[in-house]
């Protein structure tokens, strides 16, 4: 810790007052602990579900557009942002590449030398207070989530992770009306598993469906299984509760955080394209059944590599097929367009930035499917072993 070194009893005693506080009082013990030296007006903004907004946990004040505000540009750059004009600094809250929202305080002296750490300290007490308390998820929503995006986001992983060997991202949409679609991963020793999904139907059923896959997947990851014996338990759960009447797309991933191999195996609709230096290539598999189709399937993966520096993007059909008012088809140019746009951008702020452009590309009227989008950087171990996988 850098600033720590300077004042290392002020900011252990910081430390421990957030660690102390009720998960419902983290945010109000902050803005005292940072009151009793020296910064004022203290405000911590949380992102909303559809990551459009920041919203206000202290103050009774507005929601603050991501776009083209100060607050905005930190929480995008992940960078502290400091606005002479109004005296504030805006500092990132984030945990492992999670993007958690923004804490903004007045400093008239400079404020203490360990506001950075503090940040880090209380983004991951919010992260954990958030499971004992509804107290931020309330906060977060603009709007009343569907009891179907409530069963999709309850069920989700973080919507961001970051480590030596790669950079993750994804996102729904609708944020606050999400039924089918969802992603899931797990890392563990030297596998990133990743899988996206696509219940059929809409609704609080698909996403009963969805969640059931998800949940066999699971089962058969946290037993050991790779994603040949992931795929055949979700196969058979979803075929002795529905008898092959719901199906469940997926496309489900390991990578091998050694070497970059990537097993895959393409149960569905979801479609990978990879971007490597200025090409972009649809990665094409040999498709199998979907999930729950016949219950007693033999998934067979597939190998590709992926190398320093390539960017993988996966999509449900809810946004390869979507269309236009007037019948244009995303997936044929909007897609690549977005892509490419996006590329210089990590993958939380990708993928952000995809989401609005897919939304954009619907000129207004409601898509007819809900949409998930997932974003793989990878650096590779060799590549990323000097660098820090810590809270940036």
């Amino acid at each position: 810790m850098h600033g720590a070194r300077a004042e290392n009893g002020p900011f252990e005693a910081a430390r421990k007052a957030i660690w102390a506080a009720p998960p419902n009082e983290v945010i109000a013990v902050a803005a005292d602990v940072l009151g009793r030296h020296g910064c004022a007006d203290t405000e911590v903004l949380m992102v909303d579900y559809r990551q459009m907004f920041l919203v206000p946990t202290v103050s009774a004040g507005d929601d603050v557009s991501v776009d083209n505000t100060p607050p905005g540009r930190a929480f995008a750059s992940q960078r502290t942002i400091r606005d002479d004009g109004e005296g504030l600094a805006h500092l990132p809250l984030t945990v492992k590449g999670e993007r958690i929202g923004i804490l903004s305080v007045r400093l008239p002296d400079g404020g203490p030398l360990w506001l950075d750490d503090f940040a880090g300290v209380l983004a991951r007490a919010l992260k954990i207070a958030d499971q004992a308390t509804d107290m931020y998820r309330r906060l977060r929503r603009r709007t009343r989530l569907t009891l179907a995006a409530e069963m999709q986001w309850d069920m989700l992983p973080a919507s961001a992770y970051q480590a030596s060997e790669l950079s993750f991202a994804g996102q729904l949409e609708p944020a606050y009306a999400v039924w089918g679609d969802a992603f899931d991963w797990a890392t563990s020793g030297e596998r990133f598993t990743l899988t996206v999904s696509n219940g059929m139907g809409s609704g609080t059923e698909s996403a009963e469906l969805t969640h059931l896959a998800i949940s066999a997947l699971r089962n058969a990851r946290r037993s050991g299984g790779d994603i040949v014996e992931q795929a055949e338990l979700a196969d058979e759960a979803l075929f002795g509760r529905h008898r092959g009447e719901r199906l469940v797309d997926a496309l489900l991933l390991e990578f091998d955080l050694s070497d970059g191999r990537v097993r895959a195996i393409d149960a569905g609709s979801p479609r990978i394209t990879r971007l490597r230096g200025g090409a972009t290539d649809r990665l094409g598999f040999e498709p199998q059944m979907p999930l729950g189709m016949f219950g007693d399937t033999r998934y067979v993966p597939q190998e590709f590599a992926v190398e320093p520096g390539d960017r993988l993007v996966i999509v449900s059909d809810g946004v390869h097929a979507a269309r236009s008012p007037a019948g244009v088809v995303y997936g044929d140019a909007g897609l690549l367009q977005a892509m490419r746009a996006t590329r210089l951008q990590d993958p939380p702020e990708a993928v952000r930035t995809m989401v609005r452009h897919y939304v954009g590309f619907h000129e207004g009227a409601q898509p007819s499917d809900d949409a998930v989008i997932v974003c793989v950087d990878w650096t590779g171990r060799d590549a990323g072993a000097g660098k820090d996988a810590g809270d940036g």
